[in-house]
């Protein structure tokens, strides 16, 4: 009889919140996604990016590593739109049999002739409103993979998506003191299309959607001529991509460079782009005060 009191101490002990609190463990294709999935599921996640930061996700090859990761975790998340190419064969050799989700499920996808092909433009995070979007599939992707902390997703992730949608707001009231002929910008690949959709600014790139894409010569005289017939006064390098075409094309053009901007990749611990939303205010404060 005298271990009762214990015995209901301990009943109470694992019957509390913090007992019964549980950790996801996610994996995420890269930096930008798997940020979203930090700032949605807090203390609650843990999350391990395949594509570290500076990482170009077209071209990342997977390791054993890699692999591991996968098949401890509870729930994958990646992109979608043909961005993660290499994912199916990860997932087939890591084993991992659970929920693989889709975070841009839901997006107005964008298509483009390439090389003769109707592709689909993969980098729908780049607008804001699709940030959105990304973020209220990555909430309720947590709450079914822990139903016990549903509460908890809610809350932290409406929190982050209200954020997420005032830097929406605050991006386009941005772009909209410039007059939209100076709205033009040079940037290393075809990253930006929602980016420019949604907050009405014309990109011109050497090559398409992927990195991996090759620019012709005649593609790239094509787009000398265009970038001097529209006056376009401001080229960005990549972080996660090879600057030197881009450069060689603002020598010929008399574009003037910009910086950096982070269309796909974060930067690195010292960098200016953390996490998503450091990433998108970089971007667009970079491409705005270009064009003023």
């Amino acid at each position: 009889m005298k271990l009762l009191p214990v015995a209901l101490s301990v009943a109470a002990l694992l019957s509390s919140p913090l007992a019964m609190a549980k950790t996801v463990n996610a994996v995420a294709s890269f930096s930008i996604l798997g940020d979203i999935v930090k700032e949605v599921g807090g203390d609650h996640v843990k999350v391990t990016s395949l594509v570290g930061p500076n990482g170009d996700p077209h071209s990342f090859e997977p390791a054993p590593r890699d692999s591991k990761s996968l098949a401890a975790s509870d729930v994958v998340f990646v992109s979608g739109l043909g961005m993660e190419g290499w994912m199916d064969r990860l997932i087939t050799a890591s084993g991992y049999h659970g929920k693989v989700v889709v975070a841009s499920q839901g997006v107005d996808s964008r298509q483009m002739d390439e090389e003769g092909k109707t592709v689909t433009d993969p980098h729908a995070w780049n607008s804001m409103a699709n940030g959105v979007i990304y973020a209220t599939n990555v909430m309720n992707a947590l709450i079914a993979a822990d139903p016990e902390d549903a509460d908890y997703y809610r809350q932290h992730g409406g929190a982050y998506i209200e954020q997420l949608k005032k830097l929406d707001a605050w991006a386009k009231q941005e772009f909209s003191g410039i007059p939209v002929a100076k709205r033009k910008v040079l940037t290393s690949h075809d990253a930006f299309g929602y980016f420019g959709k949604e907050y009405n600014v014309t990109f011109l790139a050497p090559v398409g959607f992927s990195t991996e894409s090759e620019a012709s010569a005649s593609g790239v005289a094509s787009l000398i001529k265009q970038i001097k017939d529209e006056k376009v006064k401001t080229y960005f390098i990549e972080n996660q991509t090879d600057p030197r075409l881009v450069k060689q094309i603002a020598a010929a053009t008399g574009a003037q460079p910009g910086g950096e901007l982070y269309p796909e990749s974060l930067s690195g611990p010292q960098g200016p782009a953390t996490t998503y939303e450091k990433a998108f205010t970089h971007n667009v404060e970079a491409i705005v005060g270009s064009m003023k």
